[in-house]
């Protein structure tokens, strides 16, 4: 048995190496690999069994509009309120600075109602932090993850992305 596991994953890893896309932060794209082998549950099995890199979590500019307009998300921005007052914000997004979300999300609810004028997360709710460009909503992410939030998400183009997407519809 283990031996046909290991010459299954040996005829993968060369397919694995070879679709793979190099996306931003070094990480590694496997959906071409998914998308071409007939067999996708064994695949599946196999990215998780042999890898180490966690589910991608971001999300592109439509999946935000689509989970703002269901209202399936909590979205936090992480900017500083300076940005937001100078160069706007993600319409329902609720902004935590960066530097308070770590106290933030341990707030009980009516505190983080208060504070921040939005309804607190829950450990179980999706939430999708952005910024300005990406970058500090990906640090703002590994810290709900660190503090057990499991549905997070970061809008990789953040504001920037927003703001030229929204002038072009």
């Amino acid at each position: 048995m283990a031996l046909r596991r290991c010459w299954r994953f040996a005829a993968v890893v060369p397919r694995l190496l070879w679709n793979s896309t190099v996306l931003p932060g070094g990480r590694s794209s496997v959906s071409s690999l998914v998308n071409t082998h007939h067999d996708y549950k064994h695949t599946e099995l196999l990215l998780r069994w042999f890898s180490s890199a966690p589910p991608s979590t971001d999300v592109s500019y439509e999946q935000l509009k689509q989970l703002l307009s269901c209202r399936k998300a909590v979205v936090i921005d992480v900017r500083e309120p300076w940005e937001l007052r100078e160069y706007g914000s993600i319409p329902g997004s609720i902004n935590v600075p960066l530097a308070q979300v770590g106290n933030a999300l341990q707030l009980d609810a009516e505190e983080f109602n208060e504070k921040y004028g939005g309804e607190m997360p829950q450990q179980t709710d999706n939430i999708v932090f952005t910024c300005l460009a990406g970058i500090r909503s990906k640090n703002a992410l590994d810290t709900a993850i660190s503090l057990g939030y499991k549905d997070v998400h970061n809008y990789l183009g953040g504001w920037q992305d927003w703001s030229k997407t929204e002038q072009q519809d």
